[in-house]
């Protein structure tokens, strides 16, 4: 299931605010994920600020984008999973329950970022999704998210 706009295009203007994926924050880091058959995936640019060291990325806006990313992947997985198409309302809002990270190798600066995630397991209001970040074709970082649905 396809949607036409970006998993956080569809969140209500009060959950539209979060510094990561906020579409009314202007100055987060707008992130946005695309369901693609049974994969959520994110593209992002570093920009020279998110330096960590001369040519690489900081791994703080890594693991936002992670978290956002898995987030706005557990919000999408909770509406096919309920046999509605992504943006149908109410949209589900989730928030991290916990974030894993792994950092495999620096990631570099200059590179577009590629967020590939799974959803691993859906149980109540918890979806486990599993993420892998390439920079360059490259993996560079591996995720878990466990994402708790608020009520709606």
């Amino acid at each position: 299931m396809t949607a036409p706009l970006a998993i956080q295009d569809y969140y209500p203007p009060d959950y539209a605010v979060c510094y990561g994926c906020g579409r009314l924050n202007a100055h987060g880091l707008q992130v946005k994920s695309h369901w693609e058959g049974d994969t959520a995936v994110c593209r992002f640019s570093p920009r020279p600020y998110h330096t960590a060291i001369p040519g690489f990325t900081y791994g703080g806006l890594l693991a936002s984008l992670i978290d956002c990313h898995g987030t706005g992947t557990a919000s999408a997985a909770a509406t096919v999973a309920e046999g509605r198409p992504i943006g149908s309302e109410p949209v589900p809002r989730f928030v991290t329950g916990s974030l894993n990270v792994r950092y495999e190798a620096p990631t570099p600066i200059d590179a577009e970022l590629e967020l590939k995630a799974i959803v691993k397991e859906i149980k109540g209001r918890r979806i486990v999704i599993a993420i892998d970040l390439f920079a360059g074709g490259k993996r560079t970082v591996t995720g878990e998210v466990v994402a708790f649905r608020l009520m709606d």
